[in-house]
């Protein structure tokens, strides 16, 4: 085996890769906090007929490998995009379509920036560039006490913090098995390395980083998300350059899994519209 297909083997075990889908462009996924690459289920097949599909789960994550795993490395959200940098590197995709969730919209923000040459477009679902309160010029849904509780929570009782977060990111009380699933995901987690993606997550302030994406980008904004106001979705619109911005109609803070249809037709159309655009 060639040492280039060894650390292609090594990056596809380290983060559970998987490659599906029939077409030339490229579609990567990937998934938010105290999830992984199953939360893409009922979204991403839509796009295996016509797009090379990339799955993956972050470290710490799914059927990530645990032992490569370390707190010290994967303190920061760049820690994070690096790992997504280094899946594209070593199955050499180009013209990267990155659909990240929540903070993963983030960590493709981040590494658009590091290597603006590998992505044509990002697709942000429910992102935030801060979740803390920073009055009276941004809102990101939290002071930093209610971060701290959360994150205590984590501590003493993770089963109770999965049990709460659950059902306050999801939202749509009338389907309590989507609630129930997502907790089941949270609980499944490691929670070392679950409170480690946390604080990255919830502490890190990417407000400054907006100006510097150059790839074109949409930003999909969900109605009644508790964890991400309506708010910040027109403040990154407002500072990312080339951003387009979309509210759904779909609540909650997961709409892959709440709204898969009317997320699915949204992604679509933007990468169709800028197509076209693009000709």
């Amino acid at each position: 085996m060639s040492k280039s297909s060894t650390l292609s083997s090594n990056i596809q075990r380290r983060n559970h890769v998987r490659i599906l889908g029939q077409g030339d462009r490229v579609v990567m996924f990937v998934h938010g906090l105290g999830c992984d690459q199953r939360m893409w289920r009922y979204v991403a097949p839509a796009f295996e007929v016509d797009f090379k599909v990339i799955l993956m789960d972050l470290p710490g994550c799914g059927q990530s490998d645990l032992s490569a795993f370390d707190a010290d490395r994967y303190s920061k959200l760049d820690d994070y995009a690096q790992d997504i940098l280094e899946v594209i590197e070593a199955f050499d995709l180009q013209d990267v379509i990155f659909v990240g969730h929540s903070v993963s919209s983030m960590l493709g923000a981040i590494a658009s920036i590091r290597q603006p040459a590998r992505f044509s477009q990002l697709i942000m679902v429910a992102p935030s560039p801060c979740y803390l309160n920073h009055p009276p010029d941004y809102l990101g849904g939290f002071d930093r006490e209610d971060i701290e509780e959360l994150l205590d929570l984590m501590d003493t009782n993770y089963m109770g913090w999965a049990s709460f977060l659950a059902p306050l990111a999801m939202g749509n009380s009338q389907s309590p098995e989507l609630a129930q699933e997502l907790e089941s995901s949270f609980c499944s987690t490691d929670p070392i390395t679950a409170k480690v993606f946390a604080k990255a997550t919830f502490y890190t302030d990417c407000r400054s980083l907006l100006p510097e994406i150059v790839t074109p980008c949409l930003v999909m904004q969900c109605s009644e998300d508790a964890l991400v106001p309506e708010p910040v979705g027109e403040y990154l619109h407002q500072h990312i350059p080339k951003s387009s911005y979309i509210k759904l109609t779909a609540t909650g803070h997961c709409p892959h899994l709440s709204h898969p249809v009317e997320t699915a037709a949204f992604i679509r159309s933007y990468i169709s519209a800028s197509t076209a655009n693009a000709l």
